[in-house]
């Protein structure tokens, strides 16, 4: 049965798990960049991908199979490149160090390019893009993940939803932001559905036997639909390729769901940030990013409806819930608070409470 929702002022939910995370082992440092990550997933609607995974994170820490905190070491760093080891530590804390290392070589070299081995789920690849337009730059994030879907053509899951995101900075305008799994939806929102007890839309997923369904608990156990078909396919594989051979973590298929407690999630990350100032100067560069985004809001809607640009909803999401609050389902706030009664942590309670 569907749960119901209440609100939870952002600065609530943020301060909730920075609680958490620090009484769990946590430094102050780092529980800060988990927390503003899971934060800036749920200000900008990827539910999926916001404090639910928190407890997620601290089961895999109690399992012994994620470490709480740990360094993450360069094993190579040269001019415009880097490899990173996460060490089995938060993504969150591998990514954020990546991302940065890749904007600092993309302001001496016009660009930076950082991969990171052995690390874990890093919440929404967006995150880290948009890290890249404080400066002016056009930041691009990979990851691979978890079998979710079968390559196409066959039946078995091997290849992850393994999103993709690119930021691009504008003036006046909300920044161009695409963050999007290579499947249809992101095996994070079937994983939702299942725990709130909601359907899914027809189109997402297959049952273990190749069959379309609507059932969240089926569909985790079948093969998610990439978009496009084979190109989807194709573009999850590449992704794969580039975050798990590439940084020689792990071959296709080898990485563990984020619930599989049996050993290390063996995930890898691409991070790259590039210099606009090296191109054309940033202020024209933007004042053209803005012309074209009103030349394409100015062009006939098909539906009469309004035109949005790639991350524009999200920013109209998280501008809402700074100000009205982030709805959260009881059964996940419910779970969350059990997580913090164990580390003896305030519960979270909503804006009515």
């Amino acid at each position: 049965m569907a749960q119901q929702e209440k609100l939870y002022p952002a600065k609530t939910v943020e301060r909730f798990c920075l609680d958490v995370l620090s009484k769990a082992g946590l430094s102050a440092e780092f529980s800060a960049i988990v927390a503003e990550s899971l934060l800036c997933a749920e200000l900008r609607g990827i539910y999926s991908h916001g404090v639910v995974r928190l407890e997620t994170y601290i089961q895999r820490i109690e399992a012994g199979v994620m470490k709480i905190q740990a360094p993450v070491t360069a094993e190579m760093d040269g001019q415009a490149v880097a490899l990173l080891n996460a060490n089995n530590t938060f993504g969150q804390i591998a990514g954020h160090r990546a991302m940065t290392l890749a904007i600092d070589k993309a302001k001496q070299y016009g660009a930076g390019v950082v991969a990171v081995k052995n690390s874990n789920h890093f919440g929404i690849a967006a995150y880290y893009a948009m890290m890249a337009l404080k400066e002016d730059m056009v930041g691009c994030v990979l990851t691979n993940s978890s079998p979710a879907m079968a390559v196409y053509g066959t039946k078995t899951p091997l290849i992850g939803t393994n999103p993709l995101a690119i930021a691009i900075p504008a003036g006046d305008q909300d920044p161009i932001v695409l963050d999007m799994s290579t499947s249809v939806v992101a095996r994070g929102k079937i994983r939702y559905a299942s725990l709130t007890g909601h359907p899914i839309p027809p189109g997402w997923a297959r049952d273990r036997d190749g069959k379309p369904t609507q059932d969240a608990k089926e569909a985790l156990n079948g093969s998610l639909e990439p978009v496009g078909g084979v190109k989807g396919s194709a573009l999850s594989l590449i992704i794969d390729l580039v975050c798990g051979v590439l940084t020689d973590t792990v071959l296709t298929g080898g990485v563990k769901n984020i619930t599989d407690t049996s050993g290390p999630a063996n995930t890898g990350h691409f991070f790259s940030a590039l210099n606009v100032s090296r191109f054309i100067d940033p202020q024209r560069f933007k004042a053209h990013i803005d012309q074209v985004i009103r030349n394409i809001k100015g062009l006939p809607a098909t539906d009469g409806g309004a035109i949005f640009m790639p991350g524009e909803i999200e920013y109209n999401h998280s501008r809402e819930r700074m100000e009205e609050g982030i709805p959260l389902d009881d059964e996940v706030v419910g779970s969350l608070n059990k997580v913090a009664a164990r580390y003896g942590a305030l519960p979270l309670t909503s804006c009515g409470s």
